[in-house]
């Protein structure tokens, strides 16, 4: 838990109180679109896409599956996007790829969304800005030849060939 400490120490006593987070607030090299119900962890969107047309997998992958699979839930990108990472080598020419090597606000941590998360994000597009009329990718697959997209504007969440060039907006956690 983030703490901040407040006033003296007085012999063994140390104050500390919590940081009040908040949807919309700028906050790790980005803006909070998410608080779970601590309010104390979430998830931040990067300021800016990362690309505006990316490929989700190499060539060489676009009809396999990630070896393990790929999880939909919320908290499972960053895992996703190891995961894909490892299938499709280090790189920037394909989504996970490109937004694991995103370091907005110093930090390298950052990640392609799961469907879920993507659909958070959707949710505070207006907290976030600059994702409306936009179509991103997901770390999620949906089989060996496809994976899950969202289109903002119409919260439509689809699935297309891992050939598709569409956006990237890496996403980190806290």
């Amino acid at each position: 838990m983030l703490q901040t400490a407040v006033g003296t120490a007085y012999g063994d006593q140390v104050s500390f109180s919590t940081i009040a987070f908040a949807v919309g607030q700028a906050y790790g090299g980005g803006i909070i679109f998410y608080l779970d119900g601590t309010g104390q962890h979430g998830l931040i969107s990067a300021t800016s896409d990362q690309s505006a047309g990316i490929i989700w997998a190499v060539l060489a992958f676009q009809s396999a599956s990630v070896p393990g699979g790929t999880s939909t839930a919320i908290g499972s990108g960053s895992t996703n996007t190891d995961k894909i990472i490892a299938q499709n080598g280090a790189g920037i020419t394909y989504a996970a790829g490109l937004a694991r090597s995103y370091t907005g606000g110093s930090y390298s941590d950052w990640f392609l969304p799961s469907k879920d998360e993507l659909n958070l994000m959707y949710a505070q597009e207006t907290a976030i800005g600059g994702l409306a009329g936009k179509t991103y990718w997901s770390s999620s697959e949906y089989d060996s030849n496809e994976a899950w997209y969202e289109i903002f504007g119409n919260s439509g969440q689809y699935y297309s060939l891992k050939d598709l060039t569409i956006y990237v907006r890496a996403v980190r956690a806290f």
